[in-house]
């Protein structure tokens, strides 16, 4: 076991709940163990009990009770996966090693349980990714739940704290694919309005939002964190729609959907920040388009480039449209093969 610790959130970590920022720093807890500590009091937030919903922010001072050394035992399911599930999960898997299991996670799966979430989630079903390991597989990031693509999971908690120290450090690389409303212009460019978290309804704060907060007026914004997304053009069909690649620099809550949405170019699907489809938002047309586009959520995890924890080899991994997105792409006759991997990078000189 390990002794008491007293531990400050980082700046880079930003505002998030408390059950994420232990499951962040130690992968090897479970969702209920977290929770039965700050029940009991051994968790404190600034020398007060705290509950896992509560969020923490950077500078807060957090007391870490005893902790096994070794990996936590095994969580079966209550009723266990069923072999549905197991087959579809097992049929996302991308790529396994004996550290990693990287899927290409389907859109409206959540990666975790939580307010609203429902059981079924990937970290529930994560007992069929064990692949002759008496341990499941951990969570290191996660993917809102209509949000599709690569997701890297960790078999052992010496990968998992590797990794999870990369993604804090942003060490990573990832880029998305969109479809959004309008065009934007100029044609690449970055979006660094900071993000702030407006509250939302219910006991469980479902419906939270983040608003977006000019450069210029962070000050009068205290709980304003800083956000960078890169973006790029890809395509685009007259004025109507674009296909576009984004790169988020840093890692906040909707980031990405709350960031084009400000442009005035929201993601096609997006009913929580792109509005209806007769809205025109900016010089965009509303999140929806009509016909026979899918109303699902245009956004996906195209891919993921990380160095290997235990190799340590730059790894790439790319991830397949989703079947809503892959079908929005032929009808507008739009192929992968016709625009860059990477169009973030430039070329040395």
């Amino acid at each position: 076991m390990s002794a008491v610790k007293l531990l400050t959130v980082s700046g880079d970590e930003g505002e998030q709940r408390l059950d994420r920022w232990f499951k962040r720093r130690f992968p090897q807890l479970t969702q209920g163990a977290v929770e039965k500590m700050c029940r009991t009091g051994q968790v404190r937030v600034d020398g007060a009990r705290a509950k896992a919903s509560d969020r923490v922010v950077p500078g807060m001072e957090i007391r870490v009770p005893p902790l096994p050394d070794s990996e936590a035992p095994s969580r079966p399911l209550r009723d266990g996966v069923s072999a549905a599930d197991t087959k579809m999960i097992q049929s996302c898997v991308l790529f396994k090693d004996e550290h990693i299991i990287v899927l290409n996670k389907p859109p409206g799966l959540p990666s975790q349980g939580g307010s609203g979430q429902g059981d079924r989630h990937v970290d529930g079903l994560t007992e069929a990714l064990k692949f002759g390991y008496k341990e499941r597989p951990k969570l290191v990031h996660r993917l809102d739940k209509d949000t599709s693509g690569v997701l890297i999971l960790a078999r052992t908690d010496r990968v998992a704290r590797a990794l999870s120290e990369a993604f804090r450090h942003r060490n990573t690389r990832k880029i998305y694919w969109a479809l959004v409303a309008g065009v934007p212009h100029p044609r690449q460019g970055s979006i660094k309005y900071a993000l702030m978290k407006a509250p939302g309804h219910g006991r469980g704060g479902e419906g939270e939002k983040m608003l977006c907060i000019h450069p210029a007026k962070t000050a009068d914004y205290p709980d304003a964190k800083r956000a960078q997304t890169d973006y790029f053009v890809l395509w685009f069909l007259g004025s109507r729609l674009s296909w576009v690649a984004l790169e988020p620099i840093t890692g906040r809550t909707h980031q990405l959907r709350a960031h084009m949405a400000e442009m005035g170019h929201p993601i096609l699907g997006d009913g929580k920040y792109g509005g209806g489809g007769a809205d025109n938002l900016g010089d965009g047309w509303g999140a929806q388009v009509g016909g026979d586009i899918s109303r699902k959520l245009h956004l996906h995890a195209r891919s993921l480039s990380v160095e290997h924890p235990i190799t340590k080899a730059m790894m790439t991994f790319v991830a397949q449209l989703p079947e809503h997105m892959a079908k929005t792409w032929k009808t507008f006759d739009w192929n992968e093969k016709d625009v860059p991997a990477d169009p973030f990078v430039t070329e040395e000189k």
